[in-house]
């Protein structure tokens, strides 16, 4: 592991097993245009949103309620210029059972500072690990595909009388 990669964590109040779930069903947090299998090693899988971001990737390891891992196979962003950015880097789920809940500690692996894509992909990677996954576990409903620069504005403003 590259120790400047892109990591965080996050706590759930939700067992390891729901978590490993969840982290798997890629469409309800992440994108709704996933396609492929994502829950057998080995498996290969196409994320996209929009005409933004597309990636094939690799599920490499799945130990239930511990682990998972994805190899970014492919990769296009339509922001930088150097596509290979993603492509070779491992994005890991490790989750550990704590106070009760499950902590998510998350690095993509390979994604570092440096790159093109970090001033956009850091604060994606946070919203999505901080707030849509959290808020599947918690209300059943993530927030696949949301631009995270709208999501506290929409919230502030619908939570205002």
């Amino acid at each position: 592991m590259n120790d400047q990669s892109y990591t965080t964590s996050v706590w759930v109040d939700r067992s390891p097993a729901e978590v490993f779930d969840a982290v798997n069903d890629v469409r309800a947090w992440w994108t709704q245009e996933a396609r492929g299998d994502t829950t057998r090693v080995g498996a290969e899988w196409d994320y996209r949103v929009r005409d933004i971001h597309t990636a094939k990737m690799r599920v490499t390891e799945l130990v239930p309620g511990r682990r998972v891992v994805w190899r970014v196979l492919e990769n296009y962003l339509n922001f930088v210029e150097d596509q290979s950015e993603w492509v070779g880097t491992e994005i890991r789920f490790e989750l550990v059972e704590q106070d009760g809940g499950t902590r998510i500690d998350f690095t993509h692996d390979g994604l570092l500072p440096e790159f093109e894509c970090y001033e956009v992909c850091n604060p994606a990677w946070t919203f999505y690990l901080r707030t849509s996954l959290p808020q599947l576990l918690s209300t059943g409903t993530g927030l696949p595909e949301q631009d995270p620069g709208l999501v506290e504005p929409v919230v502030a403003v619908a939570g205002a009388d």
